[in-house]
């Protein structure tokens, strides 16, 4: 008996999904295979890899150490499909970029769809989540590429700039603040607020500005994205804070308008990171470079 790649790939999806039936699709075999698969891998190697629990399937220290190894292995693996696809066709890649909110809500999805356009082997698994766990899924190797706010500490992750995003308020047409060209965030904290979910990296650094002067906003609805927010201040739910490229587009078609806010903090510098863009495989360092050179300012539109 001996362990092969699907028991890498199997394990590596257990540590992501702590589930056999969801890791047992990601890996396109049935949960009965998949945990004979396991049963053998544990039995081959002496040691339990998985605490079975109410909570899930949970890695025991020897499986924390085979799920490292097994990513490293995958990656060089990458790298050596990515290295070779150069002399031939047919090679199949994965990348795997996790990016906050205002990333996805921006350029990246255009940046993506001609990066995919140009490399028909290479698939991209695009996950978002908060800037926090975003540096830590690079460090672990669970991401190659991330896309983060630049006020956050990457550690040891190798860093370049992406975009500079500003937030701006964003009202109905006949709203008092409608016609200002700028306001201090501090003269909006007596209306009404759409807010975004709590789960949103936007919601907690709008939250924390408000707590920073000693105020709470005043939430009227918590919507789940950028659109359903702009619809509610359409209709008069409240004013909310976006980022200016979302606003860009959603004014066009709705009835908001933007107003630029005074503060600093309401320009955010997105950067992207990585382990090191030396040892990514060729076509994950093409993805890399591609997002570095279609930087995008949305302060100017402002």
């Amino acid at each position: 008996m001996h362990f092969d790649f699907v028991d890498l790939r199997l394990l590596t999806a257990l540590g992501e999904t702590a589930n056999l039936a969801r890791a047992a699709n990601l890996c396109h075999m049935s949960a009965p295979a998949a945990s004979s698969r396991l049963k053998n891998l544990e039995d081959f190697l002496g040691v339990r890899l998985l605490y079975r629990t109410s909570q899930g399937m949970i890695p025991t220290p020897a499986g924390e150490c085979f799920i490292r190894h097994a990513l490293l292995m995958r990656e060089q693996v990458e790298r050596l499909a990515g290295d070779i696809e150069q002399f031939g066709s047919g090679m199949t890649g994965h990348i795997r970029v996790w990016t906050n909110t205002t990333a996805i809500t921006g350029a990246l999805p255009d940046t993506l769809g001609r990066f995919l356009c140009e490399h028909a082997h290479v698939n991209v698994e695009l996950r978002e989540a908060p800037s926090d766990d975003i540096v830590r899924g690079v460090t672990g190797n669970l991401a190659d590429i991330g896309i983060v706010a630049g006020n956050i500490d990457a550690g040891q992750l190798e860093m370049l700039p992406y975009q500079n995003e500003r937030l701006v308020l964003v009202t109905r047409p006949d709203h008092s603040l409608a016609q200002r060209e700028a306001v201090n965030f501090a003269e909006t904290l007596d209306n009404d607020f759409v807010d975004l979910p709590a789960s949103s990296a936007i919601h907690a650094f709008v939250h924390r500005a408000a707590a920073a002067l000693g105020r709470a906003l005043r939430i009227r609805i918590e919507v789940g994205s950028f659109d359903a927010a702009c619809r509610m201040i359409a209709a008069g739910a409240g004013i909310g804070i976006v980022p200016a490229s979302v606003a860009w587009k959603h004014a066009r078609v709705k009835d908001i308008v933007m107003v630029a806010l005074k503060d600093e903090w309401a320009e955010r510098h997105l950067n992207i990171c990585v382990r090191s863009v030396a040892e990514l495989p060729l076509f994950t360092r093409e993805l890399v470079a591609m997002l570095a050179a279609d930087v995008v300012d949305s302060t100017r539109r402002v």
